[in-house]
């Protein structure tokens, strides 16, 4: 199986890392997943839990291992079956931002990629609170891929 490619960026007030692959499975059925919050917790090893619904405008509430922390960003910026954000924090404190995207390939494949950047004035002190979004984001989107190549099967 490949492997995610994954890059990451640290400035004193930015840090970024993305993760790319490509799935084997139409962008609609890699969309159907991601924006599924009840499926999310079941294919994804990344999150516990997420409350309220993967829709433009809502608030969710993410639950992931190893923390009791509850993250709540917004969905933000969705384009069905081609990209979309979540959006947390307050700028120009502190402030997330996730964006999914996904790009259809003739062959019936899709690429996908997935990048946070998180900046701010208090990021020089939280950044050594935060773990590395590397392996999280690679593990994030083998969980992806298997998921989708065996139900595109």
């Amino acid at each position: 199986m490949e492997e995610p490619k994954v890059t990451q960026t640290h400035h004193t007030f930015s840090i970024a890392c993305k993760v790319e692959l490509n799935i084997h499975a139409r962008a609609k059925d890699v969309w159907g997943l991601l924006t599924d919050a009840e499926e999310f917790p079941r294919w994804n090893t990344t999150v516990t839990r997420i409350e309220g619904r993967i829709r433009e405008g809502e608030r969710l509430r993410l639950h992931v291992p190893g923390t009791d922390r509850t993250f709540t960003p917004t969905v933000s910026d969705v384009e069905p079956n081609a990209r979309m954000k979540w959006i947390g924090g307050f700028a120009p404190v502190f402030k997330g931002v996730r964006t999914f995207v996904l790009s259809p390939r003739d062959n019936g494949s899709t690429d996908f990629a997935l990048e946070e950047h998180f900046f701010g004035l208090m990021l020089p002190l939280a950044k050594r609170f935060m773990p590395d979004f590397g392996p999280v984001f690679q593990r994030f989107a083998s969980d992806l891929k298997t998921r989708a190549e065996r139900a595109a099967q």
